[in-house]
């Protein structure tokens, strides 16, 4: 019996984070040079701070409402050929300890997947979650550095958990977030 609960549970863990967008392969992005980036030339203002993610990159930065605090991330990121979705959109809702949930899309291919998996080490949305106006799409953390500096399979972007715990106390509900 407990070799068929580990068993089992492997295989959750494996389809959750295959499921989730999160990349299997890449890791960091060596010898790439880092490209200056201005905020003036994605957004008009700070206000609420503002968040570019830039898929060519596989960086996600932030700038400050003030202008005082910019950061830097690697991150893993979508395929831009499975990612129609570029352009503006804002924060809407912050999760400490996020609750993963297949999407509909993800059920349809697997209906087996698990209905939901909570906060912990087997869950691929990792320590924190930014949602996005677009529904289902997320920026958040993962417990498997591997995945950050490749490319995801479902949309969302992934950061390492310190990197999101980071990010997320920087943004708020309304922060601007830029997909390039």
């Amino acid at each position: 019996m407990q070799k068929l609960n580990l068993r089992r549970r492997g295989i959750l863990s494996a389809a959750a984070a295959a499921f989730a967008g999160l990349a299997l392969a890449g890791g960091a992005r060596e010898g790439l040079a880092e490209e200056s980036t201005d905020w003036q030339d994605h957004f008009e203002t700070l206000e609420h701070g503002a968040v570019l993610a830039d898929l060519r990159q596989r960086v996600v930065l932030f700038w400050s409402e003030d202008g005082t605090v910019h950061r830097r991330y690697p991150a893993a990121m979508p395929d831009t050929r499975a990612f129609p979705r570029l352009g503006g959109t804002r924060i809407i809702r912050k999760v400490e300890g996020p609750t993963w949930r297949p999407t509909p899309a993800m059920r349809a291919r697997d209906p087996e997947l698990p209905w939901s998996l909570p906060p912990g080490p087997g869950n691929p949305f990792g320590t924190h979650a930014l949602h996005l106006e677009w529904q289902h799409y997320r920026i958040h953390g993962t417990h498997d550095p591997s995945t950050i500096g490749g490319v995801t399979a479902h949309g969302c972007i992934g950061l390492s958990n310190a990197h999101i715990a980071e990010l997320f106390a920087h943004t708020t509900v309304g922060t601007q977030v830029r997909l390039v």
